[in-house]
């Protein structure tokens, strides 16, 4: 094997574990309450209710937090739900 295959497989390596590697960011509004995320992120995103309350006091004094992590097709569906409830967020 020359150095070349052995570098596109690297490359390949990283690009795959990217992929595996992405995140729901949750943003900050000043619409929802916050006891509607602590709900909405308990039903979507399969929080327990002490992490959906941390990370909603994370969004709201940060502005933004990661939420979810996984593969692109996990992630799009409970993207959508958030969205779908008036939430801010997208798949980094």
């Amino acid at each position: 094997m020359n150095s070349t295959n052995t570098e596109a497989e690297e490359l390949l390596d990283v690009d795959v574990s990217e992929k595996k590697n992405n995140s729901i960011i949750l943003f900050n509004d000043e619409v929802n309450t916050f006891d509607y995320v602590i709900e909405s992120l308990i039903e979507v995103c399969d929080h327990d209710a002490i992490q959906a309350e941390q990370a909603t006091i994370l969004v709201h004094y940060v502005g933004k937090c990661d939420v979810k992590k996984g593969d692109m097709n996990k992630l799009k569906p409970l993207c959508g739900e958030l969205l779908r409830r008036g939430l801010t967020a997208e798949i980094h």
